[in-house]
């Protein structure tokens, strides 16, 4: 099957380089999302109103699946503040030493994050063979793309609007012939 990852389009938050992960945004504008997107059978959601928003305006006729799995991280105390926001505080500054991988302070483990999306992508797959979209968030994609191509997490950033598109055996859970959606 095709599988193809979408990240959501702009918000308030990513104009602002805020982290926004458990802030339910809207879109600010679909700029990024114009051109064309592969066709596809099924449309699958995190259940954020950005994502949701997206998938409306990249597939309009499709019904979409939501999978609450594929939500974005929780940023913890992190959230919604942006680098210079943070840039002071001893907990960040431990967290971008560590490359990302520390706990969020009062947020979601980075392990966890990662296992809970992986897991998402493996159910909302499992016995399906029909060509699938989902449009989910930056660190979803990351998530998914290292599990199945291997490689460092930050490896597999998109822009927003940008993603991924693979063929996909759901019975093997072995991906190949990646090709990167540019905006």
């Amino acid at each position: 099957m095709k599988i193809i990852l979408i990240r959501h389009g702009m918000t308030e938050g990513n104009y602002k380089r805020r982290y926004i992960g458990v802030t339910d945004e809207d879109l600010r504008d679909t700029k990024c999302l114009g051109g064309e997107y592969p066709d596809c059978k099924r449309i699958v959601s995190s259940p954020m109103k950005r994502c949701v928003q997206t998938a409306r305006f990249i597939y309009p006729d499709k019904p979409i699946e939501i999978c609450e799995k594929l939500r974005e991280c929780d940023f913890g105390d992190f959230e919604n503040k942006s680098y210079e926001d943070l840039k002071d505080n001893a907990d960040y500054q431990k967290w971008l030493d560590s490359s990302g991988t520390m706990p969020f302070p009062n947020g979601e483990a980075h392990e966890d994050f990662v296992n809970r999306c992986v897991e998402g992508f493996f159910e909302m797959t499992d016995g399906e063979t029909a060509d699938t979209a989902f449009v989910i968030h930056g660190g979803s994609i990351m998530a998914i793309m290292q599990r199945l191509f291997g490689g460092g997490f930050y490896d597999y950033q998109v822009k927003n609007g940008g993603g991924y598109v693979f063929e996909y055996n759901p019975d093997t859970k072995q991906a190949d012939n990646m090709v990167k959606i540019e905006r």
